[in-house]
């Protein structure tokens, strides 16, 4: 028993010895974290000259853009044929993806023989071979008939411009094809399908074998965004952002980038640690100074030098008593296949001593030991390189999407990775060492690269597929120059009707007039009050407007609110509480006794007699107060006053808030004559002809006419242009059947349209996998203001997402996509429909006037022109192409409800005045 035991630890100080020495021997080998973690930084700047234009012509590592835009969501389905070219075998698959309660996969493949004369002969004869072993293989599945999607994994450097083209770069792997480096290889495979004739097929995808990996994991796993291979060569692909890569047009979505990382290190930034062996390798190889990575870490070359550090060793006398064979000095006679061997935990020893015997130079049992460790140390060494690159990827996608902490799968083929009994493991280890904020996983492909062929196929299939269907849909709102020169048509018909006294009870355009009779010329002068009533807040402002050379405009106010009870109490009680609150405006002011004159902003429907009289159609905005429909609001207010007896007011005008907009617009550009508002409602008012208004006396001079413009439309004059979507919240809403056009162009029912837009399109499963949330369906969650923020330019997809996750909806990049681009053919028809009958105001004021050119001011105020970021730009755009005899230059206006209704009264008192003086 003593003596075993002595004999164990014999051997174990044996071996500890053993692999001191090697230690030292291999030093350079051997990195810390703190080296890893410097060529991780290396790799990631490296990564970042790939993908700049600039930087991209000299970048060692190319960062090849691939097309891939999207890894499989668990919906494609269909029968898919696959190729793979990559050796001196050639596969070909047929995938079939059905969708029987779950997705499943069946694949029926065949191998075929790539003769060496094939390989170094003509490109012809290479695709003429492809083209016929395609052809054998559907005539076996009895597809001839069929023209069926294929995708082809292409194992060979290749540039694209697109997912279905690949221009080969250069022949690897002992192919010397003739005539096809720089040349198209769909191209060259269609050309050789095409000459035999007897069958056809549609080529969707070229692939390399990295991102097929990452495709084929993708499918058993949707979080997979990274593909690695680990065999006789090595290569990563990623789901880089689109904003990224400066060598593709767009900055919207994803692609998958295939780094081509076997050559980093080519520009001579790994020199401090390649040793002797590597630098030997490279030169004994057939591109010397290439792939400088790939020769420290790949299957192909770790035999090698392993082969190398022992003829070194053994010549150094360090190891097999010096002994050299010409087995030894072979090259290619250690083989990759052999470290994995040796490193086995049980039979690695026993599995040294043959291999080396078979070498012939007779191992002692501390050679075996020692060779151990030597292969240990170059497979440990590459593991810990390709953590270091791997780790790279992973921090980059990390801070792509901006997340504190990444979750990830890495999808993985390749022998040396799958073969060598350590390999794994250690690789893992390591990359959770030095990315420690990345929870990864690693998947191992299991059906190679060519099923990732066939699903890179499915996803264009299903991408072009959703994209068709969802471009059908989304076709509705994108408005042709003819139907846009159609609507400013009809706008201009529906003027007329409600311009005329006959038409004027049953059109739907109600042009009603203002009895604002000009826009202020700049001799305007005093104080004024003005009040502004409008919604459950109720302003009061004291305007000081002084003439002269340096003309100025004052302004003061105080907030009031309006209680519920009074909104919905009766009309004495509402009249006294806005008395009460004036009462105290002018205590605070210390005004008391002046008898101001008074501009009332009154934003409710009403139907005016005079300046200074107002009618209530109808209450709107909750406001439900008894004894007002029907009646003049101005009387309500004077009889307010009287009650109170406190104070005395002189109002002189009932105001709407678009024609306060124009006016306080005019004051500062008198070429102003239209207001609009494009906020939560929608509408326009403009300087008429008198001798148009039919519905009011008088044919000299010209009247602003308030169009309440919403309401077009409603007598189904924009049917014909209404959407399913304008029609399910039309239904929806409180005013079922009225202001339609306002429905279409008005910030109240934008988001809500898009709402819409996005249930039909998750029901269709075009996005958020088919699942509709409950926030989804609960109406008016879309508010207008995520659609200013989803389509503003400076807004990544990344940040779309945590809109769209505010709003309880888990997207994919994809789905923001589609989300982005709902949102903007929605704004954009509301901000060209709203430039129809922009431009149908600016001709009839033309044609009144007789002009051939008019220049003229819109002045404009509301949240949707204001805080939109497109909608403005379209809509100046469209009212350009629409009226093009018009020069409309827009004015944002600042407070057209306050400061617009002291205007109008100071107008009013100016021209009373000069009616006065005339007398």
């Amino acid at each position: 028993m003593i003596a075993a035991q002595l004999l164990a630890y014999y051997f174990t100080e044996l071996k500890d010895d053993q692999v001191k020495k090697i230690d030292k021997y291999l030093y350079a080998m051997r990195f810390s974290d703190e080296m890893l973690l410097d060529i991780l930084c290396r790799f990631r700047k490296d990564l970042e000259s790939g993908l700049a234009r600039d930087t991209n012509p000299t970048a060692t590592v190319k960062m090849l853009p691939t097309f891939v835009r999207s890894i499989p969501d668990g919906s494609e389905k269909g029968d898919f044929i696959a190729l793979d070219l990559g050796g001196s075998n050639f596969r070909i698959l047929r995938v079939k993806v059905s969708h029987e309660k779950k997705q499943t996969v069946q694949m029926e493949s065949q191998i075929y023989d790539t003769p060496e004369d094939i390989m170094h002969g003509s490109g012809t004869r290479l695709f003429d071979h492809v083209a016929e072993c395609l052809g054998d293989f559907m005539e076996k599945q009895k597809i001839k008939d069929k023209k069926l999607p294929v995708g082809f994994t292409f194992s060979f450097p290749c540039s694209q411009t697109k997912l279905d083209e690949g221009i080969l770069l250069t022949w690897t792997k002992r192919f010397k094809a003739s005539g096809v480096e720089g040349m198209d290889v769909v191209k060259l495979l269609n050309k050789a399908i095409k000459k035999r004739g007897d069958y056809e097929a549609d080529i969707m995808a070229v692939v390399n074998d990295t991102v097929g990996t990452m495709m084929t994991c993708g499918f058993d796993d949707q979080r997979c965004e990274v593909g690695v291979i680990i065999g006789t060569g090595t290569n990563a692909c990623y789901m880089e952002e689109m904003r990224h890569i400066d060598l593709v047009e767009g900055d919207e979505g994803r692609m998958c980038i295939n780094t081509e990382w076997g050559s980093f290190g080519d520009d001579g930034s790994l020199e401090d640690i390649r040793t002797e062996f590597d630098r030997e390798i490279d030169r004994g190889s057939l591109n010397p100074g290439k792939q400088l990575f790939e020769k420290m870490v790949s299957g192909m070359y770790m035999g090698e030098l392993v082969r190398l550090i022992l003829v070194k060793m053994a010549k150094e006398g360090l190891l097999f008593e010096g002994r050299i064979t010409p087995e030894l000095l072979t090259k290619g006679k250690f083989e990759t296949k052999h470290i994995s061997a040796i490193e086995k935990n049980k039979e690695g020893l026993t599995k040294a001593k043959d291999i080396l015997t078979r070498l012939g130079v007779e191992p002692s049992h501390e050679d075996c030991i020692a060779v151990q460790h030597v292969c240990t140390i170059v497979s440990f060494r590459s593991a810990n390189l390709i953590a270091a690159t791997l780790g790279g990827i992973l921090g980059r996608l990390r801070d792509n999407k901006g997340v504190p902490r990444l979750r990830t799968t890495v999808g993985i083929d390749g022998s040396l990775y799958k073969m060598h009994p350590q390999y794994a493991r250690r690789l893992q280890k390591m990359v959770r060492r030095l990315v420690s904020d990345c929870d990864v996983r690693f998947l191992l492909s299991e059906s190679g690269s060519a099923k990732g062929a066939a699903m890179v196929t499915a996803v264009a299939y299903r991408l072009a597929d959703q994209t068709r269907q969802i471009n059908e849909t989304l076709a509705e709102f994108k408005l042709s120059h003819a139907q846009l020169l159609e609507v400013k048509k009809r706008m201009r018909t529906e003027i007329e009707n409600g311009l005329g006294k006959k038409t004027h009870e049953s059109a739907t355009v109600k042009m009603l007039p203002t009895f604002v009779r000009s826009t202020p010329d700049g001799s305007e002068n005093g104080d004024f009050l003005a009040l502004d009533l409008g919604g459950t807040n109720f302003r009061v402002l004291l305007v000081k407007i002084r003439s002269g050379k340096r003309r100025t405009v004052e302004m003061h106010n105080k907030i009031y609110a309006i209680p519920v009870e009074v909104m919905q109490g009766t009309g004495d009680e509402l009249f006294d509480h806005i008395v009460h609150c004036i009462s105290d405006f002018l205590d605070y002011m210390g005004m008391k006794n002046a008898r101001l004159p008074l501009g009332f902003t009154f934003s409710f429907p009403c139907k005016q007699t005079s300046l200074d009289a107002g009618i209530l159609i109808n209450w709107t905005k909750g406001f439900k107060t008894t004894d007002c429909e029907g009646e003049d609001m101005v009387g309500l207010l004077r009889e307010g006053i009287k009650r109170h007896e406190e104070f005395d007011l002189d109002v002189v005008a009932v105001v709407n808030d678009t024609v306060g907009t124009m006016m306080t617009c005019a004051y500062e550009e008198p070429t102003c004559e239209i207001g609009l508002i494009a906020g939560t409602g929608s509408n326009a008012c403009y300087m008429e002809e008198m001798r148009n208004i039919e519905t009011v006396e008088g044919d000299e001079g010209r009247m602003c006419v308030n169009m309440e413009w919403g309401a077009f439309g409603d007598n189904g004059c924009l049917d014909d242009i209404r959407t399913q979507y304008d029609r399910a919240v039309d239904d929806l809403s409180l005013n079922a059947g009225r202001q339609r056009y306002e429905k279409m162009c008005s910030g109240m029912y934008l988001g809500e349209i898009v709402r819409n837009i996005l249930i039909d399109l998750t029901k269709r499963g075009f996005l958020f996998r088919g699942q509709i949330s409950e926030t989804l369906k609960t109406r008016g969650i879309f508010e207008t203001k995520f659609l200013s923020q989803i389509e503003s330019d400076r807004l990544a997809l990344l940040q779309v997402r945590g809109i769209l996750q505010q709003l309880g909806l888990d997207s994919t990049c994809d789905d923001s996509i589609i989300v982005k681009e709902v949102c903007g053919v929605v704004s954009r028809r509301a901000a060209q429909i709203c430039g129809a009958g922009m431009a149908a105001i600016a001709d009839k004021i033309r044609e009144n006037r007789g002009l051939e050119q008019l220049d003229i001011t819109v002045g404009v105020d509301g949240t949707l022109y204001k805080l939109h970021p497109h909608f403005s730009l379209i809509m100046h755009q469209t009212v350009k192409e629409l009226a093009p005899k018009c020069n409309v230059n827009f004015l944002l206006s600042e407070d057209g409800s306050g400061k617009g209704a002291a205007l109008i009264t100071a107008v009013a008192c100016r021209l009373r005045e000069q009616e006065q003086q005339n007398k």
